[in-house]
Formats: C-alpha cells, sequence, structure tokens
C-alpha cells in the first residue's frame, strides 16, 4: 500500500494529510532532517479519533471518540511515546453484561467458571470447552465456524453473536474468521485484556503527545481545513492519511465503514465501577458503556463522564471507524490501489489510508518506517 521510494529524491516542502499519529510522527521525523511540512486536518483539533479533552463540568479526560488504551511489545513505539508524554501504568480489564450478569472478558477460567456454575481447573476447562466445541468444523470459513470450532454454541452464543451482529450490523456468517482469532481465549484467571509488554494510558492525554511531535518550527499546523483546498503539485511529497476512496473522490465508489454514535452522560460518584463495560445481548441497542475517569485512576473526580455507543453503518458525512473489508470492500479496494500506483509523490498511510483495521501501535510503527524510507534518502 505504502509505496516505497528507493530512488534518491530531494524534498524541501511537504504536505501532510491529517494531524493523527501517522501525520504528527511522519512531520516530526522530517522535520528533525530539515524538511519544512505543513499539517492540514479538517478537524478542529489533532489527534484524529485518539482525541482526549478535559470535560468542562465534570474535569474528566475524556476520550472523544471511543476508549483507547495503548499497548505494545515494540520498545522502540512505546519509548517514542514516553518521549513525548509521560505513560501511566494501566491494565485493560473489560466487564461484559450479559443476561443479566456480569462476566470477566476476555473468555478466561473465572469466565467459564462463572458462566457453567462450576469450578474447574486450567486442564478441565480446557477438556470442557473442547467437548463443547464443534469438531465438525476443519476449515471455519466465517466468524460464526469460527467461534463454533473453538469454543462450542453457548458461549459463542452468550459472549460473542449479538455483540458482533451489533457492532457489525451483519450476521456473524458473512464475517471473516481473522475477526476473533483477534480475541484472546485464556485458561486461566487474568484478566488483562492486552497480552503486550508495554501497557499504559498518558498522563495528560493522546492530544497532548501529538501537540508535543507537532511543536517544531519546521512543521506548520493547519486546522479546520479541507484537503480540497491544497494542490498536492505544490509539494514535494504528499502524505496522505485520510480515506483513500476520497482521494480519488469515490471515482470507484465508496468503501464500507462502521461509525459510532454516542450519548454522553454524567453522575455523580462512581456510575459502573469500570471504564468499559460491554452490553453482549443483542436486545441492547448500544456495545458497550464507558467511563472516562477510570482510565486515569491517579485522579480523583467526584462526578463522572459516561458514553454510551451505538454502531452503524457510516454514511457520507460520518466518521468512519471500523473497515468493513467484506468482498465488496476489497474488491473497490483492489481498484483504488491500482490508483495509488499512479501517485507517484503521494504517500498513503494511516488506517484510513491504508483501510485496515490498526491499532495504535502498529499505526506509529508504520508511520516511523515511512518516514525513515525518506530520511534516509534524502
Amino acid at each position: 500500500m505504502n509505496q516505497a521510494r528507493h530512488s534518491p529524491i530531494s524534498m524541501k516542502r511537504v504536505l501532510i494529510v491529517g494531524a493523527g499519529f501517522s501525520g504528527a510522527i511522519v512531520a516530526r521525523k522530517l522535520a528533525e532532517y530539515n524538511i519544512d511540512s505543513l499539517v492540514i486536518d479538517k478537524r478542529s483539533h489533532v489527534a484524529g479519533n485518539c482525541h482526549t479533552e478535559r470535560d468542562p463540568e465534570t474535569g474528566v479526560m475524556a476520550h472523544k471518540y471511543g476508549p483507547h488504551v495503548f499497548h505494545t511489545d515494540d520498545r522502540e513505539v512505546w519509548e517514542l511515546m514516553s518521549h513525548y508524554g509521560e505513560m501511566m501504568p494501566y491494565t485493560s480489564r473489560i466487564k461484559t453484561t450479559v443476561g443479566g450478569k456480569v462476566y470477566q472478558m476476555p473468555l478466561n477460567l473465572h469466565t467459564i467458571n462463572q458462566f457453567y456454575n462450576k469450578a474447574m481447573r486450567p486442564d478441565e476447562a480446557k477438556r470442557f470447552i473442547t467437548s463443547k466445541a464443534d469438531r465438525k468444523i476443519k476449515k471455519p470459513k466465517n466468524f460464526e465456524e469460527q467461534a463454533l470450532s473453538m469454543i462450542g454454541q453457548e458461549l459463542y452464543e452468550a459472549f460473542f453473536k449479538g455483540y458482533s451482529i451489533k457492532q457489525w450490523g451483519m450476521c456473524p456468517t458473512k464475517l471473516p474468521a481473522s475477526i476473533l482469532k483477534r480475541l484472546p481465549i485464556r485458561f486461566n484467571y487474568d484478566d488483562n485484556y492486552f497480552f503486550h509488554q508495554y501497557q499504559g494510558i498518558p498522563k495528560h492525554g493522546y492530544s497532548a503527545i501529538v501537540e508535543n511531535l507537532l511543536d517544531h518550527e519546521l512543521i506548520t499546523l493547519e486546522l479546520e481545513s479541507d484537503f480540497s483546498e491544497y494542490n498536492v503539485r505544490d509539494f514535494d511529497h504528499t502524505f496522505y492519511s485520510g480515506a483513500i476512496d476520497a482521494y480519488f473522490n469515490f471515482l470507484e465508489g465508496r468503501l464500507g465503514y462502521r461509525t459510532l454514535d454516542f450519548k454522553v452522560s454524567r453522575h455523580e460518584g462512581d456510575y459502573q465501577g469500570t471504564a468499559i463495560m460491554n452490553f453482549g445481548d443483542k436486545a441492547t441497542p448500544f456495545t458497550r458503556i464507558t467511563e472516562h475517569k477510570h482510565f486515569a485512576p491517579w485522579e480523583t473526580h467526584e462526578k463522572t463522564l459516561c458514553t454510551t455507543e451505538y454502531s452503524r453503518v457510516a454514511l457520507p458525512g460520518d466518521i468512519p471507524y471500523y473497515p468493513i473489508r467484506l468482498v465488496n470492500e476489497k474488491t473497490i479496494l483492489e481498484k483504488y490501489l491500482k490508483l495509488v500506483e499512479q501517485e507517484k509523490s503521494v504517500t498513503f498511510l494511516g488506517r484510513l489510508g491504508t483501510y485496515r483495521y490498526l491499532d495504535m501501535d502498529i499505526t506509529i510503527r508504520e508511520a516511523l518506517d515511512i518516514a525513515d524510507s525518506f530520511t534516509n534518502i534524502a
């Protein structure tokens, strides 16, 4: 997707579309090699969907576009985050409400024992779940078959089916098996949602880190600026982290995304006792409630801020969150990738620019690698 440049190239000024982590990291790295960057973003703030800001009523640091917990095994990426902002230790422990009861996520030994009202040891639980799994499914073709082959009908129906229908707006038989492969299942009592060595949340928010990245005399930031107002031919190179189909004015059609709607509420004290509560029942219209102050246990707040999250198909004008990447979208994407190859002075990056679901650390790693591919020859 990202076109590596292997021939010498002289860049004096570049355009960077998007003031999220991808754009900010590329701008900073280029600035360190005396290359001027104009960074533009159509929003009124930096950090894209990772944007954080203080809620004026409660004082709580809010994850404006949904919760973000930073996790990685990439030491260089962790050190970059720590250099531009103070990273506080944080372990993500997600709960889910199903059938009127609260369980731990990801599925672990506690969840399994609680759900089946048993007290099994790890080896007993493994044998038990193996007996529940559908052994007739040898090569899972979709999300549902993957789940049934791993954990069986009961756990799938309770914890994954309803939530996935709400999240993706379609039957799990139409979703790729790879989605479920990303979710851990443990036969111990470890309720840490992530496996990674480095985990944390910025003490002063993600936006502060991006602001620090962009704080350089060779970087000019213009917010509330639309890409259509600029001509890539006026720059030596353009790094584009917007939606790939939008760059080409949807010439080959619109790629599919899910978007999110948030209902904000404020309460006294502690509303749900945890940062993220999922709701697995299909009858519950929302997917999860985030209580933001639990992301900063080092702070104290008398009031609390919550956002209830609803998922739906992204329409023109909506903020795209999750690329759907089903058969139709992959067909359209292939057409755009052919157009990308013709854009010799443009590099596409980030979740939107590459139409991939990327965790934050992977987004940062790819931005570092892209910047290095230019600065090593600039």
